[in-house]
């Protein structure tokens, strides 16, 4: 299971560099006396480096706009300019695009024009984070695997928006506006090889709705979340990496198994008002508690097995995986309770 997960996200993670290296492979065999082609292709703008010819970097050059894109290009930097719309004219040529970014600019939705996104039928990377939009943007590409859109100004997910999207695995609306009544039931609706979701640092109260049944890493950091509900996780029976760090869970809001689910590897509960460890699954492997309210710690409650069964070495497949535990910031007093000790004998470190 858990090298099935970690294969899944070394994918995930890796999926930009192998693309940059196997085109970089395929273009520095070749021969010099095209790149003064290349060059007279490139916006005056811009740097088209002849050892990467279908790469273009107009990023930092104070642009207002978006310079006609070559047809060569399948890598599109432009982040970090003074760009305000998106318009289909630059790209009318371009129809090997496979990433853009776009980050840093001053983008708002009525700056995108209807239907520009979804007309770059390549494309598999699209980056707009820290611009001024207020809802994601529709439509896109259907083909798209990453949209990163953090640091927006989004409050808004307009219906059926994810629909066509099966290809995405990445989604990023990290500190946004988003409140509760802007994720609906069918919001995710499409999502069906989605694998990160990062809604981090927006206004939610409550967990989302009808999350992707396959996504591997849940982010909601920074909100107001403070109810877990019964059976939460049973929906994504895949979800590995849990973080809800930085909001308002106490004791009375999570269900006595809320946590004890056998897919999850690495749970953060940081910065909440937890007054006691809650039940956790065997398979757990890294849980972040720091800067509770916790007292105390007892690892014959807290233990997911008996401790009769922890001490039996013979009965390894039950052994307790949990390798880093983080306590500090708490009410706890050295030492470590000897219990904890023989409950996790697979322990590594702990924070205390």
């Amino acid at each position: 299971m858990t090298l099935k997960v970690y294969t899944s996200l070394l994918l995930l993670f890796l999926v930009n560099s192998v693309w940059t290296r196997t085109v970089r492979q395929v273009y520095d065999e070749l021969d010099p006396e095209h790149w003064s082609h290349y060059t007279s292709e490139c916006p005056r703008e811009c740097f088209c480096p002849p050892s990467f010819p279908n790469a273009l970097y107009c990023d930092n050059k104070g642009l207002k706009e978006i310079p006609p894109i070559p047809a060569r290009i399948w890598y599109l930097y432009l982040q970090n300019n003074l760009i305000e719309t998106v318009s289909e004219k630059p790209f009318v040529n371009a129809t090997h695009l496979r990433w853009i970014n776009l980050n840093k600019n001053k983008i708002t939705n009525s700056g995108i024009e209807s239907g520009v996104l979804s007309k770059l039928k390549r494309l598999l990377y699209l980056f707009l984070e820290d611009n001024e939009l207020e809802e994601v943007p529709a439509p896109l590409p259907v083909g798209l695997e990453q949209l990163r859109l953090a640091r927006n100004k989004i409050s808004r997910i307009p219906e059926g928006v994810f629909s066509n999207l099966e290809n995405l695995t990445m989604l990023d609306l990290h500190q946004n506006s988003l409140l509760d009544s802007a994720l609906q039931s069918d919001t995710f609706q499409g999502l069906n090889n989605l694998m990160q979701l990062n809604i981090a640092k927006n206004s939610l109260k409550k967990m989302p709705l009808s999350i992707p049944a396959n996504t591997l890493q849940l982010f909601l950091d920074n909100n107001s979340i403070e109810v877990i509900p019964e059976n939460y996780f049973s929906a994504i029976p895949k979800v590995t990496f849990l973080r809800l760090n930085y909001n308002k869970l106490s004791d009375d809001g999570i269900p006595p198994n809320g946590f004890n689910v056998s897919s999850i590897l690495d749970l953060q509960l940081s910065h909440n008002q937890l007054t006691k460890i809650p039940p956790i699954n065997a398979q757990l492997e890294h849980l972040h508690l720091d800067h509770n309210r916790i007292k105390s710690v007892n690892g014959t409650q807290i233990c997911p097995v008996s401790i009769a069964i922890a001490e039996d070495y013979g009965l390894y497949g039950n052994t307790p995986r949990l390798r880093y535990l983080r306590l500090d910031g708490n009410e706890i007093q050295p030492p470590i309770p000897l219990d904890i000790m023989i409950c996790f004998r697979l322990l590594q470190a702990v924070v205390i």
